[in-house]
């Protein structure tokens, strides 16, 4: 099966809404790890997103180069081809990025869908991510309807934020020491949001309630998911049930599961993961490494072990245990199962 079209991402946000579940989005930066993705979600029978940050599209197009756009467009064309395997929708998202990095990145990724498009072909993206949460509402609304115009003629949804995530994340906004009102979305940001873009296409939010980027003992994180219903209950009385908005959690990795599910009451339908399947997937290199120390290097001029040292023994093990985490993320998140593949 293709990568899901953008009627069919549509559906997926529409069932994921009215069954109260959401879709792990998978930050990846290689065929390796958009393969233990596909894997996990097919083994889920999960429909999911694999998404793919400006520091990704750097570190894919090659340590000569470091171009965002091209090295995104190499790993979604990868994409396109390995997901053809499954049996599960996929579609495909750009994580944050700033409105500095817009025009070099968002624009050739919708200019390489609308190129696709014309020749008949499934877009290369659902979705994207501007984020612009950096800037004050006003402006950071007044860019978003820019992107917002370009991605509904294409048929991508856009996805904005408005607040803070706190920590750092592969260059997200937002730092350890963000103020604390500043992470909480109010329920008047809000409706400021829904009221700039309803009218331009079909968009998801960011809203933020607390949470933050990394990883932290527990306890550490203040989530505050009472957040995101009195937002939703806002923009519902006045514009209607119709008007419920389709949000995104960021930084949820250490988070109650809990306080995970209670999100999907409130209008969740996808979660990002990412510092979670980092460590899942080194984890398991580390201890290829420890266990193998003498195979791995050349030690004292000997000549270590050929089949310890190819990257396939160790890589494979990463995948692995990549895939593992993403089912169970898929099980936190209430997805297994409910594939709309047909």
């Amino acid at each position: 099966m293709p990568i899901a079209t953008p009627k069919q991402f549509a559906a997926m946000l529409d069932a994921a809404q009215a069954g109260n579940y959401a879709y792990p989005a998978i930050n990846c930066a290689s065929i390796v790890t958009i393969n233990a993705a596909l894997k996990a979600f097919a083994d889920a029978k999960s429909d999911g997103i694999i998404q793919f940050s400006t520091g990704a599209g750097q570190f894919a197009s090659g340590l000569n180069h470091k171009d965002a756009a091209y090295g995104v467009i190499v790993l979604a064309e990868a994409a396109h081809r390995l997901a053809e395997q499954y049996d599960v929708l996929i579609a495909l998202n750009t994580d944050h990025c700033q409105p500095k990095a817009a025009d070099s990145f968002l624009k050739p990724l919708i200019e390489a869908t609308a190129a696709r498009r014309a020749r008949g072909e499934n877009n290369l993206f659902q979705n994207h991510m501007l984020d612009a949460s950096n800037l004050p509402l006003e402006e950071n609304m007044a860019i978003s309807k820019e992107y917002m115009k370009l991605c509904a003629e294409n048929e991508i949804i856009l996805e904005v934020e408005a607040g803070v995530v706190g920590g750092e994340e592969d260059g997200a906004a937002g730092t350890e020491d963000t103020p604390e009102d500043k992470l909480y979305t109010t329920p008047e940001d809000m409706v400021a949001v829904y009221e700039s873009l309803n009218d331009l296409g079909r968009f998801t939010f960011a809203a933020t309630f607390g949470n933050v980027h990394g990883h932290y003992k527990p306890g550490a994180v203040k989530l505050r998911p009472e957040i995101l219903k009195q937002g939703q209950d806002a923009v519902i009385a006045k514009y209607g049930e119709k008007a419920k908005m389709d949000l995104v959690f960021h930084g949820g990795s250490g988070s109650d599961l809990s306080q995970i599910r209670e999100t999907l009451g409130y209008g969740v339908v996808k979660m990002n993961v990412d510092t979670d399947t980092q460590y899942a997937f080194t984890r398991p290199i580390a201890d290829h490494m420890l266990k193998n120390y003498d195979g791995v290097i050349m030690v004292d001029g000997e000549i270590g072990n050929k089949k310890q040292y190819d990257p396939r023994s160790y890589l494979k093990k990463a995948e692995e245990n990549m895939a593992a985490r993403i089912v169970r993320s898929c099980e936190d998140l209430r997805s297994v199962g409910k594939t709309l593949y047909k």
